[in-house]
């Protein structure tokens, strides 16, 4: 049986997104959707937020890393998206995540990266079905929680078999699934076909969530009209901007698009995220992995690129965290600059 958390998500929505509001989920990217950034996107609307993909061998060996991952009690319903070829290690890995409290273990049958799919992990599954249906299988009889599985249309244009593998998934008792709109030899070039989701939508009786170039309102909107998914999750359009998936829900469950948040709201949660990721990565290790995610925020404050390079070359060559945070609110409390 599903989580109350996951339940309450999925409650009535089945193929028909109209009986409830969409639900609004934040991706699971690796070395992004680190707790830091999820901690940020659940408090500010997101309606569920999923792990960075852990490899479930690297879990069950218990590697530093790996289980740093694999943290988050305190986010309802608490996501681990595991990724893996071998059935055994798939089945303990889901076991140690329930183990660590998650209450929704996501299998990656999406993953288009060459390092993944070249150990015949994430959306290289798709070539093989039956394996596919075999490790879902084993996850499920794993754990109590409920698991669902990330996937595109398929490995590439000639095999776009989305459909048959949501009706293995279902059978096999996945209780939801996304989609990406791109096969894995797109990976992330051209539009995601968002109608191509349709057909997976069909299929099956289980929630879908449309996965894919969605970055705000209006592309949620079309997103959810062309594949008639019961939510949407959000990837590249919350960089820089963990607020995007709560913004989207508004709009999706009022109709009125709230907008981004103000300057200087948007410096406060950019020195909250970056201070968060130095509390739980150490100084050293918490700027190299902010650097990215401050040049998010900077390009998302709307400011013309010669002033983002030179801002991005002053607070990324920075070494000290105070300085590095001092230079966050020195960027955000010069508004004439920023508009320029």
């Amino acid at each position: 049986m599903p989580s109350s958390a996951l339940s309450n998500l999925t409650a009535e929505r089945g193929q028909n997104a109209g009986k409830g509001h969409p639900i609004v989920a934040l991706a699971p990217m690796s070395g992004v959707t680190d707790l830091p950034f999820r901690r940020l996107a659940h408090r500010l609307g997101a309606s569920l937020v999923v792990s960075e993909m852990i490899a479930s061998e690297e879990l069950v060996k218990n590697r530093a890393d790996v289980v740093r991952r694999a943290e988050g009690r305190d986010l309802a319903p608490f996501a681990i998206q595991l990724a893996g070829r071998e059935a055994h290690w798939m089945a303990e890995g889901a076991r140690i995540a329930e183990g660590k409290g998650a209450e929704v273990i996501d299998i990656n049958m999406g993953c288009p990266a060459k390092e993944v799919t070249g150990k015949l992990s994430g959306s290289a599954l798709m070539r093989d079905l039956d394996h596919a249906q075999a490790l879902i299988k084993a996850v499920v009889a794993a754990v109590s929680v409920p698991v669902t599985l990330k996937m595109r249309l398929g490995w590439d244009d000639g095999s776009r078999n989305a459909s048959e593998l949501a009706r293995r998934a279902e059978a096999e008792g996945v209780k939801l699934i996304t989609v990406h709109g791109r096969t894995r030899c797109q990976f992330f070039t051209g539009k995601a076909d968002w109608a191509a989701v349709a057909p997976v939508v069909s299929a099956t009786n289980l929630p879908v969530l449309v996965n894919g170039d969605i970055l705000n309102p209006s592309d949620a909107r079309s997103a959810l009209k062309a594949s008639g998914a019961a939510g949407v999750m959000i990837g590249r359009g919350a960089y820089g901007a963990p607020w995007m998936p709560g913004r989207i829900a508004t709009a999706l469950a009022t109709g009125n698009d709230p907008g981004d948040p103000t300057l200087d709201a948007q410096g406060a949660i950019a020195r909250e995220h970056v201070e968060a990721m130095f509390a739980h990565y150490g100084g050293t290790l918490g700027i190299k992995n902010a650097r990215k995610h401050i040049g998010w925020y900077l390009a998302s404050s709307g400011c013309d690129e010669a002033t983002m390079k030179s801002w991005r070359r002053r607070l990324c060559t920075e070494w000290q965290p105070d300085a590095v945070l001092s230079g966050l609110s020195a960027f955000y409390s010069a508004p004439n600059e920023i508009a320029a």
